[in-house]
């Protein structure tokens, strides 16, 4: 019985030192094995000590940076520039082709073969004064045709003449000159151009002739004019004549006919801009 106890006690004993050296190696070979570092993000150290530095900008709140975002790159003032430059463009363009057609015009009898409207002549104002065509140089002239005793159409074109010569006239003074020449010498007279005159504008300058001086003046502006025939002394007759203004430059060339489809602000508008592409 005693025998057994002690063999129980060392068989404890053994036990108990058994464990201890297998605690103590596992403890030694933890202690020798390297400790598993966690994974972590690598950061740089610029970046965890520098605070974020926020950016400026020119909006001071979310909504004026939300509007500027939804237009894009155009704003109100870019799309006033390119009206006005459009605009620009277009006026330049239609200013330049009004400009190129009425220089065609102007130089359409002027050229080689085409035939010549105006000429020289020599006639009498109603002053009773020589009027020469040469005293038409240096100005721009408006030539009409017609005769005193005319019932309708002369009063009207004059009155659209005198209408004309004052537009042009407010523009640049005393730079035209308005001729009526009659297509009725045998009664219209130095007198009574002066009296008939004198009822439609103060700078009107009335010319008449012989038969043939005037004959050949209506020749060379191209003007027709008939008469009638066998008319008996004191009868009363009407002329037939063609209806326009005749447009002539200062050297005395022809430049364009205004026809009774003018209005006085569109013929005078039409005269102006010969004005001023006129080049001496």
């Amino acid at each position: 019985m005693a025998h057994l106890r002690i063999t129980q006690a060392a068989l404890r004993s053994t036990i108990a030192k058994g464990s201890a050296r297998s605690c103590q190696c596992c403890f030694s070979s933890n202690a020798l094995q390297p400790k598993t570092a966690r994974p972590a993000m690598a950061t740089s150290s610029n970046q965890i000590r520098q605070p974020m530095m926020q950016k400026r900008t020119k909006y001071k709140t979310v909504e004026q940076a939300k509007s500027r975002q939804s237009t894009g790159p155009f704003s109100w003032k870019a799309g006033l520039l390119f009206v006005a430059t459009c605009g620009g463009l277009v006026w330049y363009f239609e200013h330049e082709k009004e400009r190129m057609q009425r220089q065609r015009i102007a130089e359409a009898t002027k050229g080689v073969g085409r035939p010549k409207v105006g000429g020289e002549f020599e006639l009498v104002d109603q002053n009773g004064n020589k009027f020469t065509s040469e005293m038409m140089k240096g100005k721009y002239s408006l030539v009409y045709f017609g005769f005193t005793r005319c019932p309708d159409i002369c009063p009207e074109e004059l009155d659209k003449m005198a209408r004309l010569v004052d537009i042009v006239e407010a523009k640049t003074p005393n730079n035209l000159i308005s001729l009526f020449i009659t297509c009725d010498p045998e009664r219209d007279d130095p007198e009574a151009m002066k009296g008939y005159l004198a009822e439609f504008h103060p700078s009107f300058i009335g010319l008449t002739g012989t038969y043939d001086q005037i004959k050949d003046l209506c020749k060379k502006y191209r003007v027709y004019f008939s008469t009638p025939q066998n008319v008996k002394p004191g009868q009363d007759y009407l002329v037939d004549h063609s209806i326009y203004f005749y447009l002539m430059d200062p050297e005395g060339d022809f430049v364009e006919a205004l026809g009774r489809q003018h209005s006085p602000e569109e013929g005078a508008k039409l005269i102006l801009d010969h004005m001023k592409d006129w080049k001496r």
